[in-house]
């Protein structure tokens, strides 16, 4: 994780010295969207909207680490290996890079 950025709005939590040091300890860098902008992390709002969305809310977790099972599993086998997305010409997320690197090699 070590020089992984961290980007967030500008909400208390995330502003927190307990939570800046946190981060230090895990070597993220912090990251903020500018003040009044949401636009500055729309790509990622939309993407916890949609495993909200999808997921999160027909579930019932009984703990923590129930939930982020359940969501690392959402994430890596579904989402980046099977979601179609509008926005990649109807391929997976995986299917897309791999064809995007395969087109680069042939350009290349």
């Amino acid at each position: 994780s070590q020089g992984l950025i961290h980007h967030s709005d500008r909400g208390s939590q995330y502003c927190s010295h307990e939570y800046r040091n946190l981060l230090d300890s895990f070597g993220l860098i912090a990251s903020m969207s500018r003040k009044g902008n949401c636009f500055d992390n729309a790509p990622m709002e939309s993407f916890w909207g949609i495993i909200k969305q999808e997921l999160v809310h027909h579930r019932r977790y009984r703990t923590r680490q129930e939930a982020i099972g359940d969501i690392t599993e959402y994430i890596q086998i579904f989402y980046n290996r099977q979601r179609r997305q509008a926005k990649l010409g109807f391929l997976s997320t995986v299917a897309y890079a791999q064809k995007y690197y395969a087109d680069w090699l042939v350009a290349a």
